[in-house]
């Protein structure tokens, strides 16, 4: 398979199937490397992010809804247009003759010369069509940076017109490249395999380790972390000489959790397969508590291009998870509430509902101090160059 090839497949499955883009990646790109697999993931990861604007253009210069087109067609549409927009090392004739050959390979010859016809529209009428864009509005600027509109909207609200704006620019943007390290969080090029081979370093934003730190983690202590896969936090905490207890409901998951906890030396840890909800009776009395809950993932959506567009918050299911978390702490103990999205409906309203008091986390981060109430932490990717992360300790 080609590079072109492999990301009209990904964009297929995403859209069509429902499929999750880097799963959908790995498969199709298993024969792929170096350059040829690079530029397979940018065209691939870069179409389904910027979809919504390339749509736009394409049924404005193409004269004809993109939901009617038959799926090859509209898929290898998506990836020229953003080849056209996008990429300015690709030349327009090769977008052009690349696309037509792609709808060619799916056996759509009859749609040949439509193929064509929109490509070359779109070579001529996307710059100016692109430039008319603009961001004065949450619905306009969700347009011009491919975005759901409730999100916009949800950021508009929350942040204000400058912010949203920048955060929505920001998160279509690469993200940084962190790793944890024994010396610290390290923002590097490229992270070299034998680091993560030899357990010297794990993937993982600064945002994800502050969420980590901010549980407090001291030596000897019972520490109870739930949803907790791939082990990125409980590594963490168990580096900083706790005794973990990782929770994570899916077998494979879990598997994948030991794995990497033998790999980082993480000796104090013990992971549980075993859904939040249901605990076994005997994990009780813990010094502290970590959730890190499934969340809409609005902080990381320019490492998950296919999130924005699947996104959904889940407030109840949080306050549940903390619950059972404050059960199983013993009195006075604390729980650490760690969500990477940038909604108040997710972060300080499931805090408030929960009704336990809050510790100030902003005094010991200040620079990352939420804005409009100060004992919370927020990471923000326009502002603090990584993940965004909402992060909350109460005490029990």
């Amino acid at each position: 398979m080609t590079a072109r090839s492999v990301a009209l497949e990904v964009v297929r499955r995403v859209f069509e199937e429902g499929a999750y883009g880097d799963r959908a990646f790995r498969s199709a790109a298993e024969r792929l490397e170096g350059r040829d697999r690079a530029f397979a993931m940018q065209l691939a990861y870069g179409t389904v992010q910027r979809v919504r604007t390339l749509d736009h253009a394409i049924e404005a210069l193409g004269r004809r809804p993109v939901r009617k087109l038959d799926p090859p067609v509209r898929a290898a549409l998506r990836t020229g247009a953003y080849q056209l927009a996008y990429l300015d090392a690709v030349p327009a004739h090769a977008a052009v003759n690349e696309t037509v050959e792609l709808v060619r390979g799916a056996g759509l010859e009859r749609a040949v010369p439509f193929t064509n016809a929109v490509m070359r529209r779109l070579t001529e009428g996307l710059p100016g069509l692109l430039a008319r864009l603009h961001e004065e509005t949450p619905a306009a600027a969700a347009l011009m940076h491919s975005y759901p509109e409730w999100i916009a909207e949800t950021w508009w609200r929350e942040l204000g017109p400058d912010d949203a704006r920048a955060l929505m620019r920001a998160q279509n943007e690469p993200p940084e490249t962190a790793v944890r390290t024994p010396d610290g969080p390290k923002v590097v090029d490229a992270v070299p395999p034998e680091w993560l081979e030899s357990g010297y370093a794990w993937p993982q934003s600064r945002g994800s380790q502050l969420a980590g730190a901010a549980v407090g983690a001291r030596p000897g202590e019972r520490i109870l972390d739930l949803c907790a896969a791939p082990g990125g936090k409980a590594t963490q905490l168990a580096a900083a000489g706790a005794e973990v207890v990782a929770v994570e409901k899916h077998p494979g998951r879990a598997r994948e959790l030991e794995e990497n906890a033998r790999r980082l030396g993480a000796d104090h840890l013990t992971v549980v397969c075993a859904d939040v909800l249901e605990l076994p009776r005997e994990l009780v009395e813990f010094d502290r508590a970590l959730v890190d809950a499934p969340c809409s993932g609005l902080g990381v959506l320019n490492s998950r291009p296919d999130l924005r567009w699947r996104a959904e918050p889940l407030p109840d299911l949080q306050l549940a998870l903390l619950g059972a978390a404050v059960e199983r702490v013993r009195p006075g103990g604390t729980v650490t509430y760690a969500v990477c999205t940038i909604s108040r409906a997710e972060n300080e309203a499931v805090i408030d509902a929960l009704g336990l008091p809050a510790e100030d986390l902003g005094t010991l981060w200040p620079e990352f101090r939420h804005p409009r109430r100060p004992e919370f932490l927020l990471t923000l990717p326009h502002v603090h160059g990584t993940s965004g992360f909402f992060v909350a300790r109460v005490r029990a």
